[in-house]
């Protein structure tokens, strides 16, 4: 992996330019969507730079103006549960989470540079890192609701450590929110144009200092633009329950102003989303206060499992991402029309193989 050493056929390039090894993900058909290739192929890499005294910083990025990575390689999970390969599905998202889990150990400065879309795994790779810089264009989601899934990949760690309510919020609604107000919640560490990236990859080539470089490229953001709203999130989705929340909803959701008009789109987006995966998303937000990521990966992985059993993850992905006809068939169909118990079983009961994080 020297020089600018590629692997293509993956689409994720990797480099050792002076002091900083760099990985690029490079799959535009796909925005990035990551496969297991990739994952395998990123984690081999890690090993390889943390394991080199050579290295001194690790940078991920991507080579898309559009996206960073836009989640997981959704389609490729759907195709082979659908032909009943579950336990291919099941290795990718324990290499997938493990992989998460390196990158938030990493002995070395690590930082990912995001800009565009970066939806699910996408922030899986580059939110548990030491620093996470933002462009200007970045657009954030954890969209898994909408097809049958759940804001995973250490979602469970990362939202409910957002401020006030927001990350009951983003995750059972799946809203994407710009660069000012990822920064603000803590998604990210710094903003840096991204004009200045290939300067502040020079710099750490050459062998300065993370923490020096991010300090001298970074630039104040602009203001949050959902200011105005966190107030009425905290309110609404401070509930402690689904039927609490959507009451909420319900009643600020009438009147003429801003925050009803608000409430409207969020109540609706719910409402298209796959009710379970609405309740385990609220589930994830109620218990990852208690765990360190790894215990939140090992719960996520235990539910997935699961999931590729249920039929709401084939239907949303048909729905969203095979057929594209928007009209997804969830069982059950409704919110009140799911059981509380058989959402708290997912989480708690063990596997037979639990995930194993080294």
């Amino acid at each position: 992996m020297h020089g600018g050493s590629v692997t293509e056929a993956i689409g994720i390039r990797f480099e050792k330019r002076g002091r900083v090894g760099i990985a690029t993900l490079d799959r535009p058909r796909a925005l990035n969507a990551l496969d297991h290739a990739m994952v395998r192929a990123l984690r081999a890499a890690l090993e390889n730079w943390i394991g080199d005294p050579d290295i001194h910083h690790i940078v991920l990025r991507s080579a898309l103006e559009r996206a960073f990575c836009v989640g997981g390689d959704i389609r490729a999970m759907y195709e082979l549960g659908r032909a009943g390969d579950i336990e291919g599905a099941r290795d990718y998202w324990r290499d997938e989470y493990a992989l998460d889990h390196l990158i938030s150990r990493c002995p070395k400065p690590f930082v990912s540079l995001v800009d565009g879309l970066c939806f699910g795994g996408g922030f899986g790779l580059s939110g548990h890192g030491r620093y996470r810089v933002a462009g200007e264009k970045l657009g954030f989601a954890m969209p898994e609701v909408a097809i049958g899934l759940f804001p995973d990949v250490g979602g469970t760690f990362v939202l409910p450590r957002l401020p006030g309510w927001t990350g009951t919020w983003l995750a059972m609604t799946g809203a994407r929110i710009g660069m000012a107000d990822a920064l603000a919640m803590g998604l990210y560490t710094h903003h840096v144009p991204v004009s200045r990236w290939p300067a502040l990859i020079e710099a750490l080539a050459g062998g300065e200092a993370m923490e020096t470089v991010l300090a001298r490229f970074a630039a104040a953001p602009p203001a949050p633009t959902l200011t105005a709203f966190y107030p009425a999130i905290d309110r609404i989705f401070a509930g402690g329950t689904v039927d609490a929340v959507m009451a909420a909803l319900d009643q600020a959701a009438f009147g003429t102003d801003e925050i009803a008009a608000f409430a409207r789109v969020q109540r609706d987006t719910i409402a298209r989303a796959s009710p379970t995966s609405v309740h385990i998303a609220f589930q994830q937000m109620q218990r990852g206060l208690g765990h360190d990521l790894g215990g939140c990966l090992r719960l996520e992985f235990r539910v997935v499992t699961r999931l590729l059993e249920q039929p709401d993850f084939y239907e949303g992905v048909r729905a969203v991402l095979v057929d594209k006809d928007q009209k997804p068939v969830w069982t059950p169909a409704r919110l009140d029309e799911v059981d509380a118990r058989a959402i708290a079983a997912l989480f708690d009961e063990p596997l037979a193989d639990e995930l194993v994080l080294t």
